[in-house]
C-alpha cells in the first residue's frame, strides 16, 4: 500500500511502525474471510483490510478520529486472526493498538460512553475494587432479564457467586516438591484472582508437583491489556511498567526461568513489552527481558513431562483463545498435554474464529459479542464434549454464561489428572473425584 507520511510524521516511532505496517499491507482481501466481524456483518469497514484504509486516511492526515472510524475500531475485537492469516507479514495488532490510541485521544465520544469506558478503567485492573462492584452486581443480577444493551451484558456476566476473597497481596513463594529444577514466577493478575482464583491455585499446585519453584510477587498486579485495548495507553504503560519493576527486582534477587502466565490475554501483552517500551532509555532493556521471559503456562508445562490416565472416556473441546493461537501461537502444546493427561481431544469446528469476550469487547459490542458466542458453542456443540477447556479467564466466562456443559481452564484439568482436586465446575455437574484432592498448601 502507498503513503505518503511526512518526513515529520515519521520522526515519531509509532507512526514509523505504522508507516511500515501500512506499506505491507497488499490488499489480497485473505484477513476478510477469518475476520470475526466481516463474517458476521459483511461491511468491508469491519474486516481488517477495511479498518487499515480508515487508518491509514486518519494517521496520514493527522487529524481527529471521526464516527465513522471509531465506530469500526471499536467493533475490531483484536483476536488477530487477520494477523496469522496473512500472508504479507502485517502486524496488526500494532496497528489497530496505534489506531485505538489515536482514537481515544482525538475522538470526543458521547458522555455514556466515555463514563463507561471510565468507569472499565477504573475497576478492573484492581482487584480491590473489582471484588465490592461485582458483589454488588450479584444482587441486581436478577433485574438482566429486564434491561437490554450493555446494562444486561454486564449483568449477565456478573458471576452468581464469588469464591473466597484472597489473602491480602504479599511476597509468597511456593517451592517444589522433591528437588527443584526450575523456579518461575507465576502472574496472578487482576480480574482472574477475583472471579476464578482457582485458577492460580491449580496453576500452583500443578509446578510444584513437577519439581518447580513458584514465586507470586505481593505487588505484580494487572499486566495493562485490559486498559490498552480500549486504547488508553498511558494506563497501559504505567500498569506494565510496576509488572516489569516487580518481575526485575526478583530476577535480579533470585533468578527466574520463566514468568508464567494462565490468561492468554496478559501472556499477549507481556510478549510485547518490548515493543511498548522500545523508546524509553531507562526501560528498553528490562521489558525486553521480561518479554522474553513470558511463557503461557502450557508452553512451559510442556516442558514437565506430565502423564495420567484420570481423564479416561471424558470428551474436552478444546476451545483455543485467540490471544493465545493468534497472538502468541501457541496451539499444539495445550492439545498435547490434555491428550497426555488422557483426555480425548476434539478441536472445535471454526476454530479461528472469536468467541467475543475479547477484553472488554462483550461489555462494550455486547450484540456482535452474543453472536459470537452462539456461533462458537454451536461449533462446541457439533464435537459433543463433556467438557470445554479454554486457556483465557475471559473465554470461559463468556462460554460459560451459554451452556450447560462446564468450562475449565485447561490447566485445572491438568491439575486434577496429576493429583490436584476436581475443578469446581465438574464438581458442580456431577463428576466424580477419581484422584485424591491435594490442597495448596502453606506457603513458606
Amino acid at each position: 500500500m502507498q503513503t505518503r507520511f511526512t518526513a515529520e510524521q515519521l520522526t515519531d516511532s509509532a507512526t514509523r511502525d505504522s508507516e511500515r505496517n501500512l506499506r505491507a499491507c497488499v490488499h489480497c482481501g485473505f484477513c476478510l474471510s477469518t475476520c470475526p466481524t466481516y463474517s458476521l456483518l459483511g461491511n468491508e469497514l469491519d474486516s481488517p483490510r477495511g479498518r487499515i484504509y480508515l487508518i491509514k486516511d486518519m494517521l496520514e492526515h493527522d487529524r481527529p478520529a471521526t464516527h465513522e472510524v471509531a465506530l469500526h475500531v471499536d467493533r475490531c475485537l483484536s483476536c488477530l486472526s487477520c494477523q496469522t492469516t496473512c500472508p504479507s507479514g502485517v502486524h496488526y495488532q500494532h496497528l489497530i493498538d496505534h489506531a485505538r490510541e489515536h482514537v481515544e485521544k482525538t475522538y470526543d465520544r458521547p458522555l455514556i460512553d466515555k463514563a463507561l469506558r471510565a468507569i472499565l478503567a477504573w475497576i478492573l485492573p484492581y482487584p480491590g475494587r473489582f471484588r465490592p462492584v461485582l458483589q454488588a452486581a450479584r444482587f441486581f443480577r436478577p433485574l438482566g432479564r429486564f434491561t437490554s444493551g450493555r446494562l444486561a451484558a454486564m449483568l449477565e456476566l456478573a458471576p452468581a457467586r464469588l469464591p473466597k476473597q484472597e489473602a491480602g497481596a504479599r511476597q509468597t513463594f511456593y517451592p517444589a516438591e522433591g528437588k527443584a529444577h526450575a523456579r518461575v514466577a507465576l502472574l496472578t493478575g487482576c480480574a482472574q484472582r477475583v472471579i476464578a482464583p482457582e485458577i492460580n491455585n491449580a496453576t500452583i499446585r500443578l509446578l510444584t508437583r513437577h519439581g518447580v519453584d513458584v514465586v507470586v510477587p505481593g505487588a505484580s498486579g494487572c499486566c495493562g491489556a485490559i486498559v490498552h485495548h480500549i486504547g488508553k495507553a498511558d494506563q497501559a504503560r504505567e500498569l506494565a511498567l510496576a509488572a516489569i519493576r516487580t518481575w526485575t527486582e526478583e530476577l535480579d534477587s533470585g533468578g527466574l526461568d520463566a514468568i508464567v502466565v494462565n490468561t492468554s490475554g496478559c501472556g499477549t501483552e507481556i510478549k510485547d513489552y518490548g515493543h511498548m517500551f522500545r523508546d524509553d532509555e531507562v526501560w528498553a532493556e528490562p521489558a525486553q527481558r521480561i518479554s522474553g521471559l513470558a511463557r503461557d503456562i502450557t508452553e512451559f508445562a510442556a516442558g514437565l513431562g506430565i502423564k495420567s490416565s484420570v481423564g479416561a472416556g471424558l470428551t474436552v473441546a478444546y476451545h483455543s483463545a485467540c490471544s493465545l493461537q493468534h497472538g502468541q501461537k501457541v496451539t499444539a502444546q495445550p492439545k498435547a498435554l490434555l491428550a497426555a493427561a488422557g483426555f480425548a481431544v476434539r478441536d472445535v469446528p471454526e476454530g479461528h474464529l472469536c468467541c467475543g469476550s475479547a477484553g472488554t469487547y462483550n461489555l462494550l459490542q455486547p450484540e456482535i459479542a452474543d453472536q459470537l458466542r452462539e456461533r462458537k458453542l454451536a461449533n462446541i456443540a457439533r464435537v459433543a464434549p463433556d467438557i470445554i477447556a479454554a486457556g483465557n479467564i475471559g473465554c470461559i466466562t463468556q462460554l460459560a454464561g451459554g451452556t450447560g456443559t462446564p468450562v475449565v481452564h485447561t490447566v485445572e484439568l491438568l491439575d486434577w489428572a496429576t493429583g490436584g482436586p476436581l475443578p469446581e465446575a465438574l464438581a458442580r455437574k456431577g463428576y466424580e473425584n477419581e484422584i485424591p484432592s491435594m490442597g495448596l498448601g502453606e506457603a513458606s
